[in-house]
Parts: C-alpha cells; sequence; structure tokens
C-alpha cells in the first residue's frame, strides 16, 4: 500500500469519483449522490478538502467548511470501507483541522454507524447540536 495524503486547492478528482468514495464508504446514504449540480457544488465551495490516494485510487476524502479562526466544519469523512481500521480517518482530521488551524472549534455530526467510531480518534460529544432539516419549514403556531 503506497498511501499518500493531499490537501486539494481546487479538487484533483471529479464529482463522479467523489460519489463513488462515498459509495465505497457507505456515506452515500446520506449524501445527494443523485444530483450532481450539489454534488460538484459541495466540492466547489468547500473551504479545505484532503485526499488520502492508494497508488493514485481515491480511497478517502474529507471536506470541511471553516473560517479559519473559530469553527471548522467537517462535513464528510468518507474512507472505504476496505481501507478502514487503518488510520486513514483519524489522519484525515488531523490534517484537515490542521489546515483550518488547530485553534478552531472541530465540529462534525456522526453518521449512525460512526457514532462509535468519534471518540476512539479523540473527539468529545456534545449533547447541543440543533439542525433544520433541508425542505419546507413547519408553519408556527
Amino acid at each position: 500500500m503506497a498511501l499518500t495524503y493531499q490537501r486539494e486547492s481546487h479538487p484533483a478528482f471529479t464529482p463522479e469519483e467523489f460519489v463513488d468514495v462515498l459509495v465505497r464508504s457507505t456515506l452515500a446514504e446520506r449524501r445527494p449522490v443523485d444530483r450532481p449540480d450539489a454534488i460538484r457544488g459541495m466540492l466547489e465551495n468547500a473551504d479545505v478538502i484532503l485526499t488520502a490516494r492508494d497508488d493514485g485510487r481515491l480511497v478517502g476524502v474529507s471536506r470541511a467548511l471553516t473560517d479559519y479562526h473559530f469553527c471548522t466544519y467537517l462535513s464528510d469523512l468518507a474512507v472505504d470501507v476496505g481501507y478502514q481500521g487503518r488510520g486513514i480517518g483519524r489522519e484525515l482530521i488531523r490534517l484537515t483541522h490542521e489546515a483550518a488551524g488547530p485553534h478552531t472549534t472541530l465540529i462534525l455530526l456522526a453518521a449512525p454507524k460512526a457514532r462509535t467510531y468519534y471518540p476512539h480518534v479523540g473527539l468529545a460529544p456534545h449533547d447541543s447540536c440543533w439542525i433544520i432539516p433541508p425542505g419546507p419549514r413547519p408553519e408556527s403556531p
């Protein structure tokens, strides 16, 4: 395994390659992989993208939004299931936080299957996260 990590200034991979690694990681279940415009926008508008490659093959991606001063939202951490358990996710998290500024607070929402992974790599749980899901908002009473 010749694993390399790289920060992407403009993704050096196509939206199709991104979708492929999302599928191979199971993260595609919670991403708009059927909407190429959304996938393209996710890549074009990310502040920090890190990749892991094995002999050139994309096997891991982290994609984050940050202000570089206070907070960094790690929106996607995808590692091919066949490569999980080798420290790739941990290294992508470390490199992403380093690129955004280790003085920022790194924030992520865990996929249901990954909830037990994040404490293992040093992230602390937070009990007050609130979201407004996509779609029409319910009317106020």
